[in-house]
């Protein structure tokens, strides 16, 4: 007796042929990207392909192949030749397309043409998140993170790198050289066999060391002192574990803090954080449409001059002031523990004494001013654990009033780094998590860019399913 679910004969003909739709729930995401889809304006974001040719061969709507990119993110799939795949045999996918089945090429030639078109739709994305108020309160948290690009670390050449694989060409050379003089005093078969081979080595290592050094000219010419074979625009950055760093680009991001919605982000091949601050900030503030955004960010991000910056635009940004002083080791007082009186334009040591600012040095920086105290030092009973020099001085920017404030606003959101932690380093994971281990596909700056934005138009819309749910969503986009 059989006691299994049994599947029906693949040979028995069906005398009602089956809906696509019936395939697809009403509660499937797939339709949000149906919906999303069509209510956008392709014309007026700049997508190619809008009107039809008059001559030639039907081309595909620029709307199906954006629906089939935006179901490949949701769904971990970015290959183009693995959409392909899908389409032929991904129901959901064929249900999406009407059964229209692009080949990958077609599908490849849509991203790489329609770059910023791609960027206009996640952007829109993001507007209807605000009409949708979803974006009321006008915090976000802004961190940076580093994506590998299609470019492997032999690939990619800087003067140091250079030098250091000369050294090791030429201590390999030597060694073989050794090997060859010991094999010169051999006088048997496998001496002759093992000379050859020897000799062959280092003329190859020759050739390579010939390589090198023409590819240092290179690099040395070079606008950054840096080239990349694979993507040239890729650039070698350091990561915070000691010889982990990668060939790739910096991802900026802007995420708001209540629904931990990517409002803005942006790719770039600059290593660091610190002239990052002030661009994001405003790309969030306009996005979200407020006058006034709390940007919080770590210390990577801390540039007096980009603070600076800030100020009077709207951004108020919140970083940690970077330590960088070695006194705290030597068991002397630090910065902090000199407090500034602003009514009297003075210092206060811990001593209790009056540090006032003196005249500009000549070997100075015009725009740093130095606070001290001539007499009260020298008979100082703390002097040894305050300073190894004659007089204790106190540098400060002339602008350090804008730190100040910004280190208040700080103190009054103690939770402030708490909530930039757990507010924007879950997308990066996430991301990465469905990029897999080799991260970029494509190459070239504005390439990885495009890539980028589908994978934020995919997490947001994954976050507004998760926020909503589908059919509510599905409701406000027909609306």
């Amino acid at each position: 007796m059989k006691r299994f679910v049994e599947g029906e004969d693949r040979r028995q003909a069906t005398l009602l042929p089956d809906c696509l739709d019936d395939y697809v729930t009403e509660d499937n995401p797939v339709r949000i990207v149906e919906a999303f889809i069509d209510e956008l304006d392709l014309a007026a974001l700049g997508f190619a392909g809008i009107v039809p040719e008059v001559t030639g061969r039907p081309a595909y709507h620029p709307a199906t192949l954006l629906k089939i990119y935006i179901y490949g993110y949701l769904n971990r799939i970015q290959s183009s030749r693995r959409l392909e795949r899908e389409t032929q045999r991904n129901l959901e996918l064929i249900w999406l397309t009407g059964r229209l089945m692009p080949n990958f090429k077609t599908i490849a030639d849509f991203r790489r043409d329609n770059g910023p078109a791609i960027r206009a739709a996640c952007t829109q994305f993001v507007v209807l998140c605000r009409q949708l108020n979803l974006l009321t309160r006008a915090v976000v948290a802004i961190d940076g993170s580093k994506f590998k690009a299609v470019n492997n670390r032999d690939k990619n050449f800087t003067m140091a790198k250079v030098a250091k694989r000369i050294e090791q060409v030429e201590a390999s050379i030597a060694r073989y050289l050794a090997a060859l003089d010991r094999a010169d005093r051999q006088d048997n078969d496998v001496a002759e066999a093992k000379t050859a081979r020897l000799k062959e080595k280092i003329e190859g290592l020759r050739r390579q060391m010939q390589a090198l050094r023409e590819m240092g000219q290179q690099v040395e010419a070079a606008p950054d002192q840096q080239i990349s074979l694979t993507d040239p625009d890729a650039r070698s950055m350091a990561t915070s574990g000691k010889g982990t760093g990668i060939v790739g680009y910096n991802v900026q991001m802007a995420v708001e803090a209540e629904h931990h919605l990517i409002v803005a982000h942006e790719v770039t091949n600059v290593g660091n954080d610190r002239t990052q601050l002030l661009a994001m900030g405003r790309q969030a503030q306009d996005v979200m449409a407020c006058e006034e955004v709390t940007a919080l960010a770590d210390r990577g991000y801390f540039n007096g001059d980009e603070v600076l910056a800030c100020e009077g635009t709207g951004v108020l940004p919140c970083v940690p002031k970077t330590l960088t002083s070695g006194n705290t080791k030597r068991g002397l007082f630090t910065g902090q523990d000199f407090v500034y009186d602003a009514e009297h334009d003075r210092y206060t040591c811990p001593a209790g004494q009056h540090l006032t600012k003196g005249k500009v040095r000549s070997d100075r920086r015009d725009n740093i001013d130095h606070y001290r105290n001539l007499t009260a030092c020298s008979a100082c009973a703390l002097k040894p654990r305050c300073t190894p020099d004659k007089h204790k001085r106190v540098k400060r920017w002339q602008h350090e009033d804008v730190l100040d404030r910004m280190q208040a606003r700080l103190e009054r959101m103690p939770e402030a780094m708490s909530i930039r932690r757990q507010t924007v380093e879950h997308p990066f994971g996430t991301i990465k998590a469905w990029m897999g281990s080799t991260h970029f596909l494509m190459k070239t700056l504005e390439k990885v860019k495009t890539e980028m934005s589908l994978h934020v138009l995919a997490y947001n819309l994954k976050r507004m399913i998760s926020i909503l749910g589908v059919g509510p969503l599905l409701k406000a986009l027909e609306a």
